[in-house]
């Protein structure tokens, strides 16, 4: 069984900056896909899309709205992700949810909240 447990979400003003971890446990493949993803979930039928994403290597992709802002990485050693937001907005604001894919099967966390206001 994974399990993710992500922390550091909480409410911010515009301009600021946050950093949200995500550790993985339980049985995990060194060859693997880490991810942050988000869902506002005040806007109805908003889904949940891509923030940022890192494989095993080091190698990253990002949403559109979040390139140049954010930063994702990675300590393999420690099955753990690191997304740094900075020059937040307030559309930045939802619940932040991280992502493993591993094997074929997607696992994800409990969600945390980022809330961007003044």
């Amino acid at each position: 069984q994974v399990q993710l447990m992500e922390s550091g979400g909480g409410l911010v003003q515009p301009g600021g900056s946050l950093r949200l971890s995500c550790a993985a446990s339980g049985s995990i493949f060194s060859i693997n896909v880490m991810g942050w993803y988000r869902q506002d979930t005040e806007a109805p039928g908003n889904k949940r899309e891509l923030v940022a994403a890192i494989t095993e290597g080091g190698s990253t992709a990002y949403g559109d709205s979040v390139k140049g802002r954010f930063i994702v990485s990675r300590d393999n050693a420690k099955n753990t992700i690191y997304l740094q937001m900075n020059s937040l907005k307030p559309e930045d604001t939802a619940v932040y949810y991280c992502n493993l894919e591993d094997r074929g099967s997607n696992y994800w966390g409990q969600g945390t909240q980022v809330t961007v206001s003044s």
